[in-house]
């Protein structure tokens, strides 16, 4: 018998229990283990009943993702061919469920004939959200234990509940409390000696009082919520199969919904995706085991925006910190915005008072470095200017004990120069929260070249309680997110230098899938900052600021939407951006004084312009080192910048175009007169598509 599934008799009832770290993914080993430990129980006449159950973390969370693709995916047996095991045989089988029961865990679950469960246990069918729809029978089985309706919204939504939501219905037979198994055991002797017969849900029939008109309802919600994405509407057809048709049709329809989806490329960008999501938590170098430094007070210096964002996220994960400003009126100021957004927060629902009183209690004002003596972690946020760092470090290396983590929110400036400003540059670390920190899920870790790798493994894991993503970037401007956005910026500059308008090209990108285009979001950042950073880049290389039109905007005090005027105009109290006939005559003026002709030019032009300049240059950063996989240009570019998660990132969009054809349009954008050089393709780029490979 498979050490990855445990055989235990207790009397007559066969416990079998799977134990595949982490959450039971119901891989190949796995799905044959439980085949087999099925088998054995149903020969043994001594069994009368089998309780099948997980871990105290997982009953299964589903598939193995990491198998997808591989011929272990297809293997025999597969989970419906389990599942039909199960369900077929004589003796009853009860699913004893605690943590998580997602996707094909739940239809492994679903299979048994009865089912106890933890109140709290996590029930659901997550499919949706990687681009498909349950593929062993959910949903067949499902719509005849709940209803119609809240299975169509378990599967369309793909949100787990808990299982005490489902108790008095088939379902969850048995709400548990304490030993889910033991809980499970005794149910099933009561079984035994009611002789009970196992109870097949696919012998269940699906009825609804007014089941067509429910549909029709449901598919005019379901095409609103899905914005584009095909698998809430398969998943829903599948679902309004078990109304009309037989457990066997229904599950035909379902299979064919499955197989379309698995083959379309909405379902790979989000199966990508899923993936480099996990992956990006892995560093190659980063020894198993490394020992954490414990975190128990936080320093945050600066009380703006982002000092305030990130601050709360600490405050949300229980954690004390010392907010530090240099005058009491910006304290102030930065503690009342807090405040002000945890209550808006609990009007909305989503906190309850004594949370917010909870929350800000754990926050102390100062206007002294010395209230951060014994802060672990200290992050500073203060204006981007080196001069400004260099004194903020300075005085942390002399106040902060040691063994404190030193992290700046720093967005461009050089790390490792921020890391000498002190004696310790072991301690020194990048922490850039990406604005607004409490609600943005992306931070990049900005490895040090002398950052120690307890610090490093310490902040790994210090994301993940406070509900980040976290990728691991090196050392260079404007590290992997905003250096890239400088080229995206750079082509779509170009752009309106060419013949394009503002609200051409973000309109483009918009309908390509970018939540925001390049101008918006420089209306909404401030062109202020650009302004600034090139500014710094043309001094820290000698040369003078070449011209363009964003810095005649900065110039003339048009900074975006705090000035009621950038790339568009708005009106007071409005964000909607207006297009301003002064951006275009100053855009008209700079191509006159530049001597350029406008042409036209088309949507999808500036499209592959904007997003193969994103490629290359994430190209260039992986052959630097600066990042350690692709997938991690991808989480970056999802979770910071509004690229479309249907597409999967940059790089998987590349490969999906076809790497030989992005270098093919590189090197005609490349050779035009008067290029900039930063279009010559990658290096990388060009070996992987002469060899054929691909970036993922």
């Amino acid at each position: 018998m498979s050490d990855i599934v445990n055989y235990e008799l207790r009397g007559p009832v066969a416990v079998l229990s799977m134990n595949k770290g982490p959450v039971n993914g119901l891989g190949a080993a796995l799905r044959t283990a439980i085949a087999d430990a099925v088998d054995r129980a149903n020969a043994d006449p001594a069994v009368q009943a089998i309780v099948l159950t997980g871990t105290p973390r997982a009953f299964s969370a589903g598939a193995d993702i990491t198998e997808f693709g591989t011929p272990n995916a297809s293997r025999e047996p597969n989970l419906r061919v389990v599942i039909d095991q199960i369900e077929g045989g004589a003796k009853p089988v009860v699913a004893a469920i605690a943590g998580q029961c997602l996707g094909g865990g739940l239809e492994l679950a679903l299979g048994c004939h009865f089912r106890v469960a933890l109140p709290d246990a996590q029930l659901g069918f997550p499919e949706v959200k990687i681009g498909l729809l349950p593929g062993g029978g959910g949903t067949q089985r499902m719509p005849r234990l709940i209803g119609l309706e809240p299975a169509v919204n378990m599967v369309t939504l793909g949100n787990p509940a808990p299982a005490k939501s489902f108790a008095g219905t088939p379902l969850i037979d048995r709400v548990a409390d304490g030993d889910v198994v033991a809980a499970a055991v005794a149910f099933a002797q009561e079984l035994i000696a009611a002789k009970t017969p196992p109870r097949r849900t696919r012998a269940l029939s699906v009825s609804h009082p007014q089941g067509e008109s429910f549909l029709q309802f449901a598919r005019n919600s379901v095409a609103q919520q899905a914005k584009g994405q095909i698998a809430p509407m398969k998943a829903l057809e599948a679902v309004a199969a078990s109304l009309t048709k037989s457990f066997d049709e229904g599950m035909r329809v379902e299979r064919e919904g499955f197989m379309s989806l698995m083959a379309s490329p909405e379902s790979r960008a989000l199966r990508h995706i899923f993936k480099a999501e996990h992956a990006a938590s892995k560093i190659a170098d980063l020894p198993a085991g490394t020992p954490l430094r414990e975190i128990r007070k936080v320093g945050v210096i600066g009380a703006g925006t982002m000092g305030g964002g990130i601050t709360m996220n600490f405050l949300n994960a229980g954690i004390p910190v010392v907010l530090l400003e240099m005058k009491q009126e910006a304290l102030d100021k930065g503690l009342a915005t807090i405040r002000r957004n945890y209550e808006n927060s609990m009007k909305k629902g989503k906190l309850k008072p004594e949370q917010v009183e909870q929350r800000m209690g754990l926050i102390t004002g100062t206007l002294s470095y010395a209230d951060l003596t014994d802060a672990d972690l200290v992050i500073e946020a203060v204006f981007e200017n080196m001069d400004v760092k260099k004194a903020v470090f300075e005085t942390l290396d002399k106040t902060c004990k040691a063994g404190a983590i030193l992290a700046s929110n720093t967005s461009y400036l050089n790390l490792d120069r921020i890391a000498s400003f002190t004696k310790r540059p072991t301690d020194v670390i990048g922490l850039h929260f990406f604005s607004p920190a409490n609600v943005m899920r992306l931070l990049e870790i900005v490895r040090g070249a002398q950052t120690a790798p307890d610090v490093l493994a310490t902040c790994m894991a210090l994301a993940k309680k406070i509900k980040k993503i976290a990728v691991v970037s090196g050392v260079c401007d404007g590290f992997i997110g905003n250096r890239m956005l400088a080229r995206y910026g750079a082509a779509a500059g170009a752009l309106i230098n060419a013949g394009a308008l503002p609200q051409q090209i973000d309109g483009a990108l918009q309908k390509f899938g970018m939540a925001m285009g390049p101008y918006r979001m420089g209306d909404l950042a401030g062109l202020d900052i650009g302004y600034a950073t090139r500014k710094r880049k043309a001094a820290e290389a000698g040369v003078p600021l070449r011209p363009s039109v964003a810095d005649k905007l900065a110039e003339a005090g048009r900074l975006g939407q705090k000035t009621g005027a950038g790339w568009y105009r708005y009106e007071a109290g409005n964000r909607d951006p207006i297009p301003d006939p002064a951006t275009e005559a100053l855009i008209a003026e700079f191509r006159s004084a530049q001597g350029i002709t406008p042409r036209a030019i088309s949507d999808e032009e500036v499209v592959e312009r904007c997003i193969f300049a994103l490629v290359n240059e994430g190209a260039r950063i992986l052959e630097e080192g600066i990042a350690a996989r692709a997938s991690d240009l991808d989480v970056v570019y999802l979770n910071g910048y509004g690229f479309p998660r249907l597409r999967g990132g940059p790089m998987l969009y590349a490969d999906m175009v076809g790497l030989p054809n992005v270098v093919r349009s590189l090197r005609r954008f490349a050779a035009e007169p008067g290029a900039d050089p930063a279009w010559q393709p990658a290096p990388l780029l060009v070996r992987l598509a002469e060899a054929g490979k691909s970036f993922d």
